[in-house]
């Protein structure tokens, strides 16, 4: 099947966002005894939206910003570095102790050692993010948009950010804007909200063209009875993932394509990845393949952002999975949480397993 995109649009893909940057120590080593740390600027959604900008589509980002922070002049530099226009408000910090962009702190892990994620979200600009700050008609109508890509992740950080995703999906709705949906359940996120968020993000899906998520996202987002237990391996749970997400297809009908990743951890850096994807009645599995892994934080993002791509470029259905899996194993081979595709050449290399140089 193909998804019938708009035509004329000046960005392929639109994604609202929480900006902030992520600290990493060098070599794999934990944070709590290391000295030297790498910086970069991470949301998950822009991490979705880097496959496409970096292989030259047109993409904006829809943020809020700390004035005259060098933090918030950091993350726009990067923006710009991946291709990527944005928009948003510069919010005073006010007193020390106002506003500004998120830290995440991250042990990548190495071999035994498994990954620790701290995500320090005091004072979180992000969490202003507001449909009022934004011409919606100007962007959607005027402007045009492909895709807009929604994450649970932006839909749960705060009512006014909630907010936000519903009014982005029914504009989108309304000028013909298809919607991508990553249902990101985060626990500590919908603690107190489980009601308000359940009614916001059934409304989201059900407006949805393009579904993504886990069972436990499925499950605590969605209501769906999760997968059946299966054999030992994540080969075995192909047919119970696949029940599930037939359960997903008949509850939200609208949606045309629904997808999941399928990761088995042999060790920090030796996983088994695949993915599973219905498209219409068709269905299209990758058999979890053995990767390499220098950080695994992003590799859903980057198989997420390699599908969009995929549908984007109007590609035949079997290969929106395909790349979509080589991106995220790429996204994997990165010191930074999203991938840097060279070219459609190098994802595909990774697809056909073929690591030899290139010159």
């Amino acid at each position: 099947m193909k998804i019938e995109l708009k035509k004329d649009a000046a960005y392929a893909l639109l994604v609202p966002t929480s900006m902030g940057v992520r600290l990493t120590p060098f070599n794999g080593q934990p944070v709590h005894c290391s000295d030297t740390f790498f910086m970069q600027a991470t949301s998950a959604e822009t991490n979705v939206a880097s496959v496409p900008s970096i292989l030259g589509m047109k993409v904006k980002v829809l943020t809020t910003f700390v004035k005259d922070s060098p933090i918030s002049a950091f993350i726009k530099a990067n923006l710009r570095s991946r291709n990527m226009d944005f928009e948003g408000k510069d919010v005073e910090q006010g007193d020390p102790w106002g506003y500004r962009h998120q830290f995440n702190i991250a042990d990548s892990g190495y071999g035994s050692r498994g990954p620790r994620v701290q995500n320090d979200r005091a004072g979180e600009v992000g969490r202003t993010l507001n449909v009022k700050d934004f011409d919606i008609d100007r962007i959607f109508g005027k402007e045009g948009v492909q895709i807009v890509h929604l994450s649970g992740l932006i839909g749960a950080l705060s009512k006014d950010t909630s907010n936000f995703c519903l009014e982005l999906a029914r504009a989108a709705k309304k000028y013909g804007t298809k919607i991508s949906f990553d249902l990101n359940y985060r626990a500590s996120f919908w603690k107190g909200r489980e009601k308000e968020l359940s009614a916001i993000f059934t409304e989201i899906a059900s407006v949805s063209d393009i579904l993504v998520g886990n069972e436990e996202d499925f499950q605590l987002c969605l209501g769906i009875k999760g997968p059946e237990e299966g054999g030992k391996g994540l080969a075995a749970k192909i047919d119970s993932f696949k029940e599930m997400i037939n359960r997903v297809k008949k509850a939200y009908p609208n949606a045309s394509v629904f997808a999941t990743t399928l990761r088995e951890v042999i060790s920090t850096n030796r996983h088994l990845w695949g993915s599973i994807m219905a498209e219409g009645d068709n269905w299209h599995v990758v058999e979890p393949r053995e990767i390499q892994v220098l950080d695994r934080i992003g590799g859903g993002d980057g198989f997420v952002g390699g599908m969009l791509y995929a549908i984007l470029k109007g590609w035949e259905a079997e290969k929106w999975g395909q790349f979509g899996w080589a991106s995220g194993a790429l996204a994997t081979t990165h010191m930074t949480d999203y991938g840097q595709p060279a070219d459609e050449d190098q994802v595909w290399s990774i697809w056909k397993g073929n690591a030899r140089v290139k010159r």
